[in-house]
């Protein structure tokens, strides 16, 4: 099948490449030349594990092309995916000025029946908006082309989005159209051979289940996390507690890890554009205000747990950071917890030395050369003049470290591990003080 996707971002990327790889002839539009030419070049503007080689084979293969021209992209596509971006607006909800420009740009070249695929994360009625923009273009025109607007929202994470692609729990299709659901049935036919994973609705529906995935995941993360606030008040260790909660297969193991915080491209921005929905539409989504400002303060608690090791005077410190990343196997550092511990630590006088496997260029851009900032080559490089360790992400490199080096490193050997990495017992037999995320029968037994 021919198929074109507008957006050569992370969904537009990994979904092109994908559908290449199941033998598709796939032409990924984007306005950006420069980027376009780098994707011609083979360069990958962002790190996930098994695109690359992706990629490169199948632009060698001649399946997939990249280009500025929207004509020819729409031209082209029996299938033409929307992938580009929907950043927070100024009030939290989704900003859809790429979308529905990119909706016009479909209209003014369209010519014969087309399906239009919306694969960014949008607001519930978006479809309508894409096909009141494209009807109106063609009415300009004065051209009668038939076509169908769908809703198909991706499932993609970070680190695991070339597998999640290939392999998708689920394949959500939204829309009333037979001719529609048929032909994407039969596009996603090689990623559904072993057992039904299409589940049909319609497009508002489909619309609402990815903001309601994403929603959940997030409200399970910040419930864990105000369990282990709990946990350090009372002297319990929220790690037995997720072992005995995680049991129960109501409850299961996934997403009950606490730590310092969510951040990434999709949780932050979809579970406030969704209680911007429901506010606009008259209902006051209180569990979703909860579950933001319950992220917002966990992104302060290594630095409070720093500063309370110091007695208050974390100026003219130096605090080591392993991880910059928002989660392991990216670069993406998008609301990352990293980046307000590091803020905050600036803000407070100390200095930061970083060690991230691949997010070291993604911090020097966004923070360029600095004062207070030194990015290192090699986590141990990182403890070199460094007061105290921090954590913050859970790279397997990570998980695993020399106790005993760190101790010798460090100046005044502390550990704050914003994953419950590590074990807190093994930690300070190694001589150094650990802090977690509501250990708190370590710290309360530390302080006795």
């Amino acid at each position: 099948m021919k198929v074109t996707i507008f957006g050569t971002g992370y969904v537009g990327l990994v979904t092109g490449a994908c559908l290449a790889e199941m033998g598709n002839h796939v032409l990924c539009v984007d306005v950006d030349a420069d980027k376009v030419a780098r994707l011609d070049r083979g360069e990958i503007p962002i790190y996930e594990p098994g695109l690359e080689p992706m990629v490169r084979r199948n632009h060698a293969a001649g399946r997939l092309m990249f280009g500025t021209d929207a004509a020819a992209g729409v031209a082209h596509g029996q299938a033409v995916f929307i992938a580009v971006g929907t950043p927070p607006d100024e009030d939290g909800s989704a900003d859809l000025r790429y979308v529905l420009a990119v909706a016009k740009t479909i209209g003014r070249h369209l010519s014969g029946y087309t399906v239009v695929v919306n694969k960014s994360t949008v607001p519930v009625g978006t479809a309508d908006r894409v096909r009141a923009a494209i009807a109106d273009e063609l009415a300009t025109r004065g051209v009668d082309a038939a076509f169908d607007v769908v809703s198909n929202p991706e499932f993609l994470k970070e680190g695991d989005a070339v597998d999640d692609c290939m392999r998708p729990d689920r394949i959500v299709i939204g829309s009333s159209s037979e001719r529609a659901v048929h032909l994407l049935k039969t596009l996603y036919a090689p990623f559904n051979r072993n057992h039904e994973r299409i589940v049909l609705m319609d497009e508002r529906s489909a619309e609402l289940t990815k903001y309601a995935a994403n929603a959940m995941l997030a409200t399970k993360i910040s419930f864990m996390n105000e369990v282990a606030n709990i946990a350090e008040r009372v002297g319990a260790d929220v790690e037995l507690v997720r072992q005995g909660i995680g049991a129960d297969p109501r409850i299961g193991y996934h997403f009950i890890y606490p730590g310092a915080g969510y951040g990434g491209s999709c949780f932050p921005k979809d579970v406030q554009a969704l209680e911007r929905t429901a506010r606009a539409h008259g209902y006051e989504a209180r569990l979703l205000g909860a579950v933001e400002a319950v992220n917002a303060d966990q992104k302060r608690k290594l630095f409070e747990l720093i500063a309370r090791h110091f007695g208050g005077a974390v100026e003219g410190k130096t605090v080591a950071l392993w991880g910059l990343a928002f989660k392991p196997n990216t670069d993406d550092m998008r609301e990352a917890s990293s980046r307000r511990l590091m803020e905050t630590l600036w803000e407070a006088g100390a200095s930061v030395h970083a060690f991230d496997p691949e997010a070291r260029a993604e911090t020097r851009r966004l923070y360029g050369e600095r004062a207070g900032l030194v990015l290192c080559d090699d986590p141990y490089a990182a403890l070199e003049g460094a007061d105290v360790l921090a954590v913050v992400t859970e790279w397997k490199i990570f998980r695993s470290p020399d106790f005993a080096r760190i101790r010798e490193l460090l100046r005044t050997p502390a550990l704050f591990d914003g994953r419950n990495l590590y074990d807190p017992e093994a930690v300070e037999q190694a001589g150094i003080a650990y802090y977690g995320i509501g250990r708190g029968r370590s710290i309360a037994a530390r302080a006795d």
